[in-house]
């Protein structure tokens, strides 16, 4: 697997992480989160000599999406997001472009995708969890051959997602953290949608023994 990492600037100002991930044999591409810079992304892929196939949305939020019609008109791709998420794509009240400061997105989904569906680049099968939360649509992608969890903004280096926001909840993020990512493998590498990446094993004393983040 390669896995290439982008850092976004939004009109949030907190970079938005954007994975490009491509399997080394057959060349099937996926992009996880195109927040924009779409020229970035493009000629990431053309490096690469990587075939776009998917383009994963971990949840809605405009912060996240910005970048997809355009990577979309330019490198083809088929754009995935869970069912709960994919009305809140062209919601401006769910997807908060009104309240980021960024104009209005025009965006539909190619395939509503649910917990525990696979994904496949090549040889890479990856995992869909559903870790609602952040939205109630905000899901996770796992790829065990790779020890590697693609979390959007439910779990951070030493913190979690907002839930002051609609369709978000602290009692199911708490949920989707504790019961579904805190099961997975100690080893696992998280990369989040902000910020760096951490290990499962590295988070674990916050959720399960409620101690705070030391470094």
């Amino acid at each position: 697997m390669i896995l290439k990492e982008l850092k976004i600037n939004t009109w949030v100002g907190d970079p938005t992480n954007c994975y490009i991930i491509t399997d080394e044999e057959s060349k099937e591409t996926m992009v996880i989160d195109p927040a924009g810079d779409v020229e970035k992304i493009a000629q990431m892929i053309e490096i690469l000599k990587g075939n776009l196939k998917y383009i994963y949305l971990t949840h809605c939020h405009g912060d996240h999406i910005a970048g997809v019609t355009e990577l979309k008109n330019r490198c083809g791709g088929k754009i995935l997001i869970h069912r709960y998420d994919s009305e809140g794509l062209n919601n401006p009240e769910i997807n908060l472009t009104p309240y980021i400061g960024m104009p209005e997105i025009i965006l539909e989904a190619d395939s509503r995708i649910d917990d525990k569906d696979k994904i496949h680049l090549g040889k890479l099968e990856f995992k869909v969890i559903h870790t609602p939360g952040h939205t109630k649509g905000s899901t996770s992608l796992y790829c065990e051959k790779e020890k590697c969890l693609f979390s959007g903004d439910t779990i951070f280096r030493g913190t979690w997602g907002r839930t002051d926001l609609p369709t978000s909840s602290i009692e199911d993020i708490m949920d989707s953290i504790t019961n579904k990512l805190m099961k997975l493998p100690d080893e696992t590498i998280c990369y989040p949608g902000h910020g760096l990446s951490t290990r499962i094993k590295d988070e674990k004393p916050i959720y399960l023994e409620l101690k705070p983040k030391l470094w």
